[in-house]
């Protein structure tokens, strides 16, 4: 007869049991392989793939801070998110910001102020390219100078 605690150990997969293999009638338990945990070499973990397709762009105008999860849940997809807040109470507006600052913080995004109250998420696969102001501004259909 066997120790209590090698069969309980046998039955947790801990140890290699020759009784559980030769058992015909008893379910059989493979042991559980034990393999060394890899280093990761880079200390920045993405959650979004590199190759996810952008199709599209959120527009989100959310009126109470309680919407912050949809900007979130849109923004870990891959999307790019356009959040105005304009519509919103300053004590609001700013808490929003502060989640969407640590959102894209830690997916290693951008964030993107496009006019006061109007900010652009952008994942770290969207690179956002801008023409200088002055060029705009020479090249500007209304320039009454």
């Amino acid at each position: 007869m066997t120790n209590p605690m090698k069969k309980f150990t046998d039955y947790l997969g801990l140890t290699e049991s020759e009784e559980i293999e030769q058992a015909p009638a008893r379910a059989q338990i493979a042991p559980v392989a034990r393999t060394k945990k890899k280093e990761v070499d880079s200390p920045v973990l993405r959650s979004v793939p590199t190759t996810v397709s952008m199709d599209r762009i959120i527009n989100i105008s959310p009126r109470v801070y309680s919407e912050a999860r949809a900007i979130g849940e849109y923004y870990r997809e891959g999307n790019p998110v356009i959040m105005n807040l304009s519509e919103m109470e300053d004590s609001e507006r700013k808490r929003l910001i502060d989640f969407a600052s640590g959102l894209v913080f830690g997916h290693a995004g951008t964030i993107e102020r496009i006019t006061a109250k109007v900010f652009l998420l952008t994942p770290p696969n969207v690179a956002v390219t801008g023409e200088e102001k002055s060029a705009a501004a020479q090249a500007s259909l209304f320039n009454q100078s």
